[in-house]
């Protein structure tokens, strides 16, 4: 069973903000279940602390805690399913990166984003990251407004897009090497995606 899970914070004024885009992502996958005629159940419960998909063989989580808290909606739906820790796929928002990049990678440091903290601390850092390009803001100050606010117009338009290419190396990092996921999908920026 692989568990996917999307960082960011519940409610509508945070739906379309750039610490949203690991949302975008898992109702993107829900969303493609649903299409192959194989629909996801939602089978969220209070003690899971998100919405809780699942499909045959996958489960997909948006914690609904806001992102500093988001291992505490993690850790119990990992526990219940008993997912083994190299199944747990995390997307997520990442000011290090252009917009538009994608990288892929097993553990590491937090560069500082709350939810990726909160997961290291109950689940310890081994987890799967799919690493999606927000951009960063001028002054390091300026980084909690900055990935709090909708994307802007021009990355509107091609985020539909991103999103589907996400999703699709998602798929295939469930059953696929992460060397080869790599080499297929990863992307410096949104100019490697074909438009």
């Amino acid at each position: 069973m692989t568990l996917f899970v999307g960082l960011g914070n519940p409610g509508s004024q945070y739906e379309n903000t750039r610490h949203n885009i690991g949302f975008k992502v898992i109702d993107k996958l829900v969303d493609d279940c649903a299409i192959n005629g194989l629909p996801a159940r939602d089978i969220s419960k209070t003690s899971f602390h998100g919405k809780l998909c699942r499909s045959a063989s996958s489960l997909f989580l948006k914690p609904t805690t806001f992102m500093n808290l988001s291992g505490k909606s993690v850790q119990p739906v990992k526990h219940f399913f008993k997912v083994e820790l190299e199944d747990v796929i995390v997307i997520h928002d990442d000011i290090d990166l252009p917009f538009g990049a994608v990288r892929f990678k097993r553990g590491g440091g937090n560069g500082g984003h709350n939810g990726l903290k909160s997961l290291d601390s109950h689940l310890t850092k081994e987890y799967l990251r799919v690493r999606v390009g927000v951009g960063k803001p001028e002054h390091r100050s300026q980084v909690s407004d900055y990935v709090l606010h909708d994307f802007n117009e021009e990355e509107t338009q091609v985020l539909e897009s991103l999103i589907d290419h996400v999703a699709k190396a998602c798929k295939v990092l469930a059953d696929q090497e992460l060397n080869e996921v790599k080499s297929r999908y990863s992307l410096k920026s949104i100019d490697g995606l074909d438009l």
